[in-house]
């Protein structure tokens, strides 16, 4: 099963592009940094990930502005076939706002 939930933030978003069947498709990069328990200890996570999203999603998250938290739902995959570097595919995204207020998308 490839599933992947994480809240993370949004620190880089590239412009609106559409795929060559005209799939509109949003890129950006996230960070997420969290406290885990491992092996019964605590573990300091911190990571920056590449994401895309693509359809409905790219198109609702184009206005999303730098800084803004996201809970995100997707999967993992290959940048491109044959490829080790992996991209988050968000599926579906819930925008956190300052002061609680939030949006799924």
């Amino acid at each position: 099963m490839n599933q992947l939930a994480l809240t993370a933030t949004v620190t880089e978003i590239k412009p609106l592009r559409y795929t060559p069947a005209g799939v509109p498709a949003l890129e950006m990069q996230l960070e997420h940094e969290s406290e885990v328990e491992q092996a019964g200890m605590p573990r300091r996570i911190s990571l920056t990930v590449q994401a895309v999203a693509l359809g409905d999603v790219a198109l609702m998250l184009t206005d999303t502005p730098l800084g803004a938290s996201l809970e995100i739902e997707g999967f993992i995959a290959p940048t491109r076939k044959g490829s080790s570097k992996l991209v988050v595919h968000i599926q579906q995204a819930n925008r956190k706002y300052a002061g609680g207020g939030s949006a799924v998308v």
